[in-house]
């Protein structure tokens, strides 16, 4: 949004300085984005008077002027059509730097005769586009006097600084330069001037009729026009082209200007059509396939269904809210006017304009929303200054539609104000700034005025109180503590195993990675997922359509890209959720690791070897210790189909609680994310372990066996089909009490086990440890405990000791 101070000035009466102004909008939330002052620029070029001008020896089209200036008479050589003698321009000397060419002035030589000097145009200068010829200053301001104090005196306008601030989507309001001043007015920088808009009696029926067809209901709520016969359009007055060029808007002709004038000072946008070339009446509907249009920029739109066009008989004139068509622009020829005012549906503009790639001043605000209690009276003021300015006769008002009711209250509380932002205002300055923000109050329900659709609740009333009044007045205090002591911790028990987790992984030496939550479907459907409960509707990717199943394919693709760029020893990990569903609570938390490659580099001692599965069982079985699982867990079979059917195992409290899966990935799954193997990996669930008893955050005491310990070996043939672990079960549970361990030290298997105890058998060695509590073991107990042992294993595995 840009204006100038004194267009400002137009709506807000003020003493304060630019500084204190720039400083309050940025501190009300209107950032100011650039300040252009045109005299800034200016500073020394002064005015000369051409004494005489003659024809150049050598040059038709060039002029030898002798211009007095404030350091004596000066020949200047110019080609402007306009140099002659007795006339007052502006002189820019030797040295000086003009803006508009980028270019400093030196003494030189055109066709063999020297310039010491330049006599400027208003582009030249950056006053405007004008490079017909060089500034003729009117009267005879005095000759040495600097261009900028005569601007500032005789142009006040051309020489206004020019304000540009950046407004967020939420402040439509700011998009007028009344709704600017009613900002600094509300902080105290000034008083906001009455608006004075009156309306204007029509003198006959409008002749062009407007309707609303059915298929734009709720999307133009109001559609408003006159017209005006009788107009005499041409160049608008010197005041209007100034304020105009000096936000960097081209004047047009009169009828143009005060639309484009009304879209900054009010945000307003209106159009003006052509009433001589409308044919019939004006009907607001949407676009039909095919149609197209010949706009105001001179670019053809083609039409789709869904954007709303201004119609006549003939066919499409306008496209609403956001560029008029070239068939029924004003030109000076124009003597009969129709203006148009109308209230439009934000959403259906901004799509239109967006499909349409058509950035307008109309089109910025509409979609933006404008005020549309402020519809009827836009067209007023515009009648008053199109009647001022190029004369003509109005017509009353037509309309179609109705203004949209956009009453709503909220309640306002003093002491909210406190506890949202932190500063103590009195509730009569509260209720004062609101009011001055256009509020209206009855007692304690506020109801925000129609040009502010952002105010939704009682918490943007407190915001306007707390950006009015300043955040910059706020202190800080150290927040009020209801007890003293140590606070309770914050941390879930969860949160604090992932943590644990991720410490004790990276601590092995693993590094960690964090990827995509999202990965192929193929990908997804080799982990067991890729269903369509998970499938992403709007994928960033063909390679992201799928939520993950698991970690590990994340990592594969990890460890695929390694490899590729030459990397071959990997230890990796990732902490973060997979998802078995699309629904909330259909998701996991995991830790999960990969191992690939040689366990250390390679070295003269041949110390490095391959990676293999116990390395990657006693990483999870440190990580799950770290996250307080129990240290007695059981090893068994049944994993997913990714995991080598013959090299993992799942870390088990029993057969239904899972707490991790170990073991080397399956060739194929391998093969299929094009990583060189084999590969060890390992997946935890935190969530699983179990919490603990005692939420005592203290240690028990430490607890030490005074007696002596017994170990007994036992060595059991049973199946080769029997798994170790029903071995160490069944030897284990004889005696909970008294048994501290049970441990596999050796197994014979192969062509010497088949010879010596027959085909489909094995041997199984364990080494049972007893530790008493309250007395030394004699011998026939021990004989008791290991006779029990073997009738326990013989019993649950069919084993026999070995002879």
């Amino acid at each position: 949004m840009k204006f100038t101070l004194s267009w400002l000035k137009d709506h807000l009466e003020t003493e304060a300085s630019l500084d204190e102004i720039l400083y309050a909008l940025t501190d009300l939330g209107l950032e100011v984005e650039e300040v252009s002052n045109p005299l800034e620029k200016l500073k020394g070029f002064t005015i000369g008077h051409v004494q005489s001008a003659e024809q150049h020896p050598d040059a038709d089209r060039l002029r030898v002027c002798m211009v007095e200036t404030d350091e004596g008479v000066k020949q200047i050589i110019c080609g402007a059509p306009n140099a002659r003698a007795g006339i007052r321009v502006v002189v820019a000397k030797p040295g000086a730097y003009v803006p508009g060419i980028d270019t400093t002035i030196q003494v030189g030589k055109i066709r063999g005769v020297e310039s010491h000097g330049m006599m400027a145009s208003e582009r030249e200068m950056e006053l405007s586009d004008e490079h017909d010829g060089i500034i003729e200053l009117p009267g005879e301001p005095p000759v040495g006097m600097e261009f900028a104090d005569w601007l500032a005196e005789n142009k006040p306008a051309m020489a206004d600084p020019m304000i540009y601030i950046k407004v967020t989507p939420n402040r439509p309001d700011a998009l007028g330069v009344r709704g600017i001043a009613r900002d600094l007015a509300a902080r105290g920088l000034g008083t906001l001037k009455p608006d004075d808009t009156q309306p204007v009696p029509g003198t006959f029926p409008c002749p062009v009729k407007v309707t609303l067809a059915e298929d734009v209901k709720g999307k133009c709520h109001l559609f408003a026009g006159r017209l005006i016969r009788g107009v005499k359009n041409g160049p608008s007055p010197q005041w209007l082209q100034d304020r105009l060029k000096a936000i960097g808007l081209r004047p047009i002709s009169a009828l143009v200007d005060v639309t484009n004038f009304f879209t900054f000072d009010r945000n307003r946008p209106l159009h003006v059509f052509d009433a001589a070339k409308v044919k019939g009446d004006l009907v607001v509907r949407m676009a039909r396939e095919g149609e197209s249009l010949l706009a105001l920029d001179d670019k053809t739109y083609d039409l789709k269904p869904g954007m709303m066009v201004i119609a006549d008989d003939a066919g499409v004139e306008s496209i609403g809210g956001i560029m008029g068509g070239l068939s029924t622009g004003c030109t000076e020829a124009t003597t009969d006017v129709f203006v148009e005012s109308a209230f439009w549906d934000t959403i259906t503009i901004a799509a239109a304009g967006r499909a349409l790639k058509i950035n307008s001043d109309a089109r910025f605000r509409n979609e933006r929303g404008i005020d549309p209690e402020w519809d009827i009276p836009g067209l007023e003021a515009a009648t008053r200054m199109i009647l001022d300015l190029c004369g003509g006769e109005p017509s009353e008002i037509t309309v179609a539609g109705a203004v949209p009711d956009t009453t709503r209250a909220y309640r306002l509380d003093s002491k909210r104000l406190t506890s949202l932002v932190g500063l103590e205002i009195p509730e009569a300055t509260q209720r004062a700034t609101l009011e001055s923000l256009g509020f209206t109050l009855d007692g304690d329900m506020a109801t925000p005025p129609s040009w502010r659709p952002d105010v939704q609740g009682e918490a943007d009333l407190v915001e306007e109180v707390a950006r009015v009044a300043s955040l910059s007045g706020l202190e800080g205090k150290p927040l009020p503590r209801s007890q003293v002591g140590v606070p309770q911790p914050v941390l879930t028990p969860l949160q604090r195993r992932e943590q644990a987790g991720r410490r004790q992984v990276a601590a092995l030496g693993y590094n960690e990675c964090v990827t995509y939550s999202f990965i192929d479907g193929d990908a997804a459907a080799l982990f067991g997922g890729g269903t369509e409960a998970v499938r992403v509707d709007n994928p960033i990717s063909s390679e992201m359509t799928h939520m993950r199943p698991d970690l590990l394919p994340g990592l594969l693709q990890a460890a695929a890209r390694n490899q590729a760029r030459g990397y071959m020893d990997l230890a990796l990990f990732e902490v973060g959720p997979a998802f078995q569903g699309g629904e909330p609570g259909e998701q996991h938390l995991q830790v999960a690791g990969l191992l690939i490659g040689r366990s250390a580099p390679r070295d003269p001692y041949g110390s490095a070897r391959p990676v293999d599965i116990y390395d990657v069982r006693a990483d999870a079985e440190a990580a799950l210790a770290a996250m307080g699982a129990p240290a007695k867990v059981q090893i068994l079979r049944g994993g997913a189909d990714w995991w080598h059917p013959g090299r993992h195992g799942r870390i088990c409290l029993g057969p239904k609680k899972t707490l991790g899966v170990f073991g080397e990935l399956h060739p194929k799954v391998l093969r299929a994310f094009d990583v060189k193997g084999p590969a060890m990996a390992f997946t935890l669930w935190p969530e699983e372990i179990p919490l603990p008893r005692n939420a005592s955050a203290t240690r028990p005491a430490l607890s030490m066996a005074v007696f002596q310990a017994v170990e007994r070996d036992f060595a059991f043939v049973v199946d080769d089909r029997v798994d170790a672990a029903a071995l160490v079960n069944a030897a284990a549970g004889v005696d909970k009490a008294l048994i501290e361990s049970v441990r596999v030290f050796d197994e014979f298997t192969g062509d010497k086990a088949v010879a010596q105890m027959g085909e489909g058998k094995k041997s199984v060695a364990l080494t049972v440890r007893l530790q008493p509590s309250d007395r030394t073991l004699t011998d026939k107990e021990i004989e008791e405990v290991a006779a029990r042992i073997v009738d326990k294993v013989r019993v649950a595995t069919g084993g026999v000791l070995r002879t």
